[in-house]
């Protein structure tokens, strides 16, 4: 048996490669007909997803690389803008300390002159009032001395003179 066995082996194998050959051929075959066009565009699809995805992802990197040299450059406009916010607000200080400085100054003045003014008013209002009594008072000593009584016209003309000797 064991001949006979060796003797079928050859043609049954041979069978069987032609047999699975042929199988598989006709699997190709049907694979192409009715689902190699599904499979292709199921790797197309693929294909185009992951172009898609990349092009995608570079154009957002683009995007957020326009966007930080945007805010770098909004940034540098900003300490920029501060800076002169920072410059107009020290020379609008300096100008209003020199203008308080002045206006104090004036006032300072002001008050000086009217102060001069007040002491030379107030220096007359004295003399012409220390200039009544005197005249009263060396009337009366006049009176006592001489013995007689003198005029408003006399007296007047008396310290008038008295004065003038006095201011000389």
């Amino acid at each position: 048996m064991s001949t006979l066995l060796l003797e079928a082996a050859p043609n049954t194998v041979l069978g069987n490669i032609i047999v699975v050959s042929g199988a598989f051929i006709i699997l190709l075959i049907l694979l192409r007909l009715f689902a190699w066009n599904a499979i292709t565009s199921v790797f197309a699809n693929r294909a185009k997803k992951i172009s898609d995805d990349i092009d995608a992802a570079e154009a957002n990197n683009k995007q957020a690389a326009d966007l930080v040299k945007q805010r770098q450059a909004e940034l540098a406009g900003s300490k920029e803008e501060a800076a002169n916010i920072i410059q107009v607000a020290n020379d609008t200080a300096s100008q209003n300390r020199a203008k308080v400085l002045a206006t104090a100054n004036e006032e300072a003045s002001s008050l000086k002159k009217r102060a001069q003014e007040d002491i030379e008013q107030e220096r007359k209002e004295a003399l012409n009032s220390v200039k009544g009594e005197v005249a009263n008072i060396s009337v009366q000593i006049a009176e006592k001395l001489i013995g007689q009584s003198l005029d408003t016209n006399e007296q007047s003309e008396l310290i008038d003179s008295y004065l003038a000797k006095l201011g000389e």
